[in-house]
């Protein structure tokens, strides 16, 4: 039987709620399996469903007109595809797409919006998750831009990780690529220096993690701006959760 303790696992907005919000959200969950490389909705379309990642991470791609695309966002364990309805808006300028396979919970858009309209710490918290995500997006594009191949890995591997609390991720070099918008062959050289310096194993499709701190020595700033972004929020994330 599912129950109330159930959705205190898994998905960190979601677990923060009151019990008698997150009561009123129960009937109108339901835990979904995402695969990789699945299409959740396609930039300008009306946002019908929104996501709440557990194990799966999903990215927020922009495509250009010659159908390249470059991942602006990761949204794991810690946030939810739904911050355009928290604005009012209705439709997403980004595709939104699983990138990592996994678990998620799924609400429909309208159910997410009336909700919002009663719950005030999901409103809160949805709002503070905003404002991580925006400078999760801004420094993406600063850092796709500016800083070096290898820095740019470096970060991406931290950000997944982090997003799904696992230090094992099943990716290809392929998919790293395609997230950061290059080619498949620089991503594979800046793999193999990792791995020579014992930072990281990489086999067919799955790449481990061996030595956090030295991943993190050796990315750019972006990832410790947002990271640092993110947990100047979370006491306040943590001040909820105790009242509750």
């Amino acid at each position: 039987m599912t129950t109330c303790q159930s959705y205190r696992r898994g998905n960190r907005l979601l677990e923060t709620l009151p019990t008698h919000e997150l009561e009123a959200l129960i009937p109108r969950l339901e835990l979904v399996e995402l695969s990789p490389g699945q299409l959740l909705s396609k930039s300008g379309e009306l946002i019908r469903t929104t996501y709440f990642p557990v194990t799966a991470i999903v990215s927020l791609l922009q495509t250009m007109e010659n159908g390249s695309s470059v991942e602006i966002a990761a949204i794991g364990r810690d946030g939810t595809t739904g911050v355009p309805i928290l604005t009012g808006g209705d439709t997403m300028a980004a595709s939104v797409q699983a990138q990592c396979g996994g678990f998620a919970y799924r609400i429909s858009s309208n159910a997410l919006r009336e909700a919002l309209r009663h719950c005030a710490t999901l409103r809160s918290l949805m709002l503070l998750y905003m404002q991580v995500l925006l400078t999760q997006v801004a420094q993406t594009a600063a850092c796709n831009r500016l800083h070096r191949l290898d820095e740019q890995l470096c970060r991406w591997l931290l950000v997944d990780i982090d997003r799904s609390g696992t230090s094992d991720l099943h990716v290809t070099h392929q998919l790293i690529a395609d997230m950061l918008g290059v080619r498949r062959e620089g991503v594979t050289e800046a793999a193999g220096k990792l791995c020579e310096a014992d930072l990281i194993h990489h086999s067919r499709g799955r790449v481990r993690i061996l030595d956090r701190t030295g991943l993190e020595a050796r990315a750019c700033e972006c990832y410790e701006i947002v990271k640092r972004e993110f947990d100047r929020l979370l006491p306040r994330i943590i001040a909820m959760e105790v009242k509750r």
